[in-house]
């Protein structure tokens, strides 16, 4: 795919390529398993062993439960991914990733080793195609000094604040940032570019960090923390000193 990564995890995912092993007899079984259900379009049987939400790729939306997967099964399971699974070979074609799960090939498909269903890192036409009306429809939403961008990362939303981030291109990101009762079909209060994505560790917390003059905005994902952590969080710094904190809650992503 041209465009990042379907999702953040198959990045964290693919740091840990080289120690790839053979799979395990006990996971060959559910390997075989998942295999001989796509040869059967066994939708029921394949939406019974999938890890919810099953991510999509943002404008996308995430598949929440059985019913949606059964219902959207044949827009992700087209013909080119039901071959590349149902030819392969639990053996060869299959690799234990320890604790990150197993993977077909380069990681078009992850199983956790219990055998569910935790990532399609594919697109197929359908989807790619949804994909750009999606963004289409969002890029009509917004005014027009930041109506243009390649893809939409997220929306984020504070106890004051409504911020939206988008990629450029090139890995530049942008910032965009309204008053929370403003619409983001009004133009924005403030506007970076050139943010950068870190990533932290291989547990999928990461931040977009944009600077202007002496200050930096620091957006926050946190997939891993502690019993009550936020989903987000906004810390803004004038020069190493912090001045404003906030957690966020994401709208979209």
């Amino acid at each position: 795919m041209k465009n990042r990564k379907l999702f953040l995890v198959l990045l964290i995912f693919c740091n840990g390529l080289i120690h790839a092993q053979d799979v395990k007899a006990e996971y060959q079984k559910f390997v075989k398993t998942f295999i001989n259900n796509v040869k059967n379009d066994n939708k029921d049987g394949i939406g019974d062993l999938v890890s919810y939400p099953l991510k999509r790729e943002y404008p996308i939306p995430d598949i929440k439960n059985k019913a949606e997967f059964v219902k959207r099964y044949n827009e992700i399971f087209d013909s080119t991914l039901k071959n590349e699974i149902t030819k392969s070979d639990p053996v060869k074609n299959w690799s234990d990733m320890g604790w990150r799960g197993i993977m077909l090939n380069q990681g078009n498909i992850w199983l956790d080793i219990d055998g569910r269903l935790i990532a399609v890192n594919y697109q197929s036409k359908f989807e790619s195609d949804l994909k750009k009306s999606l963004i289409a429809a969002q890029i009509k939403g917004l005014d027009p000094s930041i109506a243009f961008f390649q893809t939409p990362i997220c929306i984020l939303e504070t106890s004051k604040f409504k911020i939206r981030i988008d990629n450029l291109g090139n890995n530049n990101y942008r910032y965009a940032s309204w008053s929370v009762t403003k619409e983001m079909s009004e133009k924005p209060d403030l506007v970076i570019n050139g943010g950068k994505l870190v990533v932290e560790g291989t547990g999928g917390n990461h931040q977009y960090e944009f600077k202007k003059d002496n200050y930096t905005y620091e957006c926050a994902i946190i997939v891993l923390g502690e019993k009550n952590s936020p989903p987000a969080k906004l810390t803004i710094y004038q020069g190493k000193k912090v001045i404003l904190t906030q957690n966020a809650k994401i709208v979209s992503r």
